[in-house]
């Protein structure tokens, strides 16, 4: 059975994962020089800046691994600010070979902090952001359960991927095929634990643990759930498995999310 207080506090809340006294002594040099060319490039604009993912949770493998970096903006982003993330991002993966790609979300402090995104993306900066600079918006959000609706504003959308995906690997370049497979890989199983995470009560970042997890009560499907996990580590490029993603797993997850959870509320 699953530790039914993994990733929770003592009440009961999804704790905050990361901080930046794990990040590996690899990746410390990475993340001071992003500190250092976010305040550099956007300054003023900027509220605050987080990162996510394998880096601030120690558990990124250096030539492996990305850096995720997410950023509040006084304002909507412009073409102008994404134009300035990409090229910061493609510096510092150039820069630094103990990374394996950089990227940058960029959203407004308003938006992070709207009604539409309090289970969505105010649950993603309260708790599975490590606050790198400036302000923490973490402290005008709620406290978060592993709950139905949670799943549901979190990963009641996968239906309107699946298109997306089936378009993105047509279009693809071989050289973009590995990078396309651990994105969807990473989504499915992602979506495949929120699933059952309220059953689970409990949170986790970690891939295997998530298959593991919704393998418990999706045993016929486990084995392909534990496969894709494995692929979003290591990812291959293999055209049969982003196939399998698309027809198979992908809209089989979809639709059973939907009848547990309900969809997603839908953004503008």
């Amino acid at each position: 059975m699953a530790n039914l207080t993994r990733g929770l506090d003592a009440q009961g809340y999804i704790a905050r994962e990361g901080s930046l006294a794990r990040i590996g002594e690899p990746f410390r040099p990475v993340v001071a020089a992003a500190r250092d060319r976010l305040i550099d490039v956007f300054g003023a604009r900027m509220t605050g800046a987080y990162l996510y993912g394998s880096v601030p949770r120690g558990t990124a493998r250096p030539g492996r691994s990305d850096l995720d970096l997410l950023l509040a903006l006084r304002a909507e982003p412009t073409e102008a600010d994404r134009a300035d993330a990409r090229m910061l991002d493609e510096s510092l993966d150039k820069e630094f070979a103990q990374v394996d790609g950089v990227g940058t979300l960029l959203y407004s402090r308003e938006r992070v902090l709207s009604a539409l995104e309090t289970y969505d993306l105010g649950w993603f900066v309260a708790c599975l952001c490590t606050p790198l600079l400036a302000e923490d918006l973490a402290e005008y959000l709620p406290r978060y359960r592993p709950t139905s609706l949670l799943a549901r504003e979190t990963n009641g959308d996968l239906a309107l991927f699946l298109p997306r995906w089936r378009e993105q690997i047509a279009a693809a370049a071989p050289d973009e095929l590995r990078g396309l497979q651990r994105r969807t890989a990473r989504h499915l199983v992602r979506t495949g634990f929120t699933l059952v995470m309220p059953r689970w009560n409990g949170w986790t970042s970690d891939l295997v643990e998530m298959a593991e997890a919704f393998g418990e009560y999706y045993p016929q499907w486990a084995g392909r759930m534990r496969a894709t996990a494995a692929a979003a580590q290591d990812p291959t490029g293999d055209l049969d498995a982003l196939h399998t993603y698309t027809e198979e797993i992908g809209p089989w997850l979809a639709a059973e999310y939907a009848r547990v959870h309900g969809i997603k509320n839908p953004r503008p």
